[in-house]
């Protein structure tokens, strides 16, 4: 009998994640925007899309993941984590498990008891699938909204941090992502034409702003609305970025607000790196250990290494060295590769179960 196929979800409060996996390999991966903030329609939409997306729904298995339990739609986590669990248990017709962390897999009804070690526990899940393949090192997952920087040693992840809270204290989770990051929390000041400037602390503009300036965000990753609702062409997103300082896009040219862009970008390298760092020296991670990149932010993870100190570092993509792509994915392997990069905890929480049944 061939084997059921599973999805793996990651039910974020910005986004939901999903991956098909069939056999063992993933065949297609699909990001949808979620803002959970708004309502829990904002969830059903996702699974309707996802229906109509996989036939397979039907049949499959589900591993699920999720950070949507810390949106302030809900009271506290607790209810956040057994809400969210509730509404893919109605919409989901097969088995679905929740993927608990050192607890393991939970069904819907045992998560009272356990909804702690389910809450914001992708990272885990990701850090652990990284492990087994590439034995250790070091997990770089930025997001649109997060930075994970995750140990891992000789297949297993051997931080004692479980939680956010816990994670915030150690530097393993920094607030720190390529699309929703408010710049005002990237500085207090920054550089323009060779003077430092305060930063105006106002929901001006966000880092989206900054890598579509620079040309290296996605625009299919770039799926929330900008700070002032306004459009995302090139003279809008100067607009955002002048506001930052106290001007306008018109007090200077194109080449000025792009130099401007790139000041903003050095400046949220250097609070990786440093929480990178951290993290490196507190787990005695030398300068030979491999580095797993992942995220729709993975494009910085080249400059993050060349800036730290130690020799040169081996580098694997996650959708591409970790992640199990079939032959026949859906458009190819290539896109695949790319969406299970970005994707990369649902990817994780699919292989996971497949490994465990």
């Amino acid at each position: 009998m061939p084997e059921r196929s599973i999805i793996g979800w990651d039910i974020g409060g910005a986004h939901a994640k999903a991956c098909l996996m069939q056999g063992g390999q993933v065949v297609d991966v699909a990001q949808w925007a979620c803002p959970l903030w708004l309502g829990m329609d904002k969830l059903d939409a996702v699974l309707q899309s996802a229906w109509q997306r996989w036939s397979a729904m039907a049949q499959a298995r589900h591993a699920v993941t999720m950070t949507g339990e810390m949106v302030d739609l809900f009271p506290d986590r607790e209810q956040g984590v057994l809400g969210i669990a509730s509404a893919l248990a109605r919409s989901l017709e097969g088995p679905v498990r929740f993927f608990a962390g050192d607890a393991g897999w939970l069904r819907d009804g045992e998560l009272a008891a356990h909804w702690a070690e389910v809450a914001s526990s992708n990272w885990l899940a990701t850090a652990r699938h990284a492990a087994q393949v590439a034995g250790t090192g070091l997990l770089v997952d930025i997001g649109s909204t997060t930075t994970d920087l995750i140990a891992f040693r000789e297949g297993r992840v051997p931080t004692r941090s479980r939680t956010d809270a816990q994670r915030l204290a150690s530097g393993e989770l920094v607030y720190h992502g390529v699309v929703r990051t408010p710049l005002c929390a990237v500085a207090r000041r920054i550089d323009w034409r060779g003077q430092s400037h305060n930063v105006m602390n106002e929901f001006f503009a966000t880092s989206a702003d900054v890598y579509r300036l620079t040309g290296e965000l996605d625009p299919a990753h770039d799926l929330h609305p900008a700070a002032d609702n306004a459009a995302k062409d090139a003279q809008a997103t100067q607009q955002r970025l002048a506001r930052m300082i106290g001007l306008d896009r018109r007090d200077a040219e194109a080449d000025d607000w792009l130099a401007f862009a790139r000041a903003w970008r050095s400046q949220q390298l250097r609070v990786l790196q440093d929480e990178m760092q951290r993290v490196m020296a507190a787990h005695e991670l030398d300068g030979q250990a491999v580095v797993v990149s992942a995220g729709c932010g993975a494009f910085l993870v080249d400059d993050l290494l060349a800036n730290a100190p130690g020799p040169p570092r081996a580098r694997l993509r996650y959708g591409d060295d970790v992640a199990p792509i079939a032959a026949d994915a859906v458009g190819g392997r290539a896109a695949v590769r790319a969406w299970a990069q970005v994707c990369a905890p649902s990817v994780a929480v699919a292989s996971l179960l497949s490994m465990d049944s």
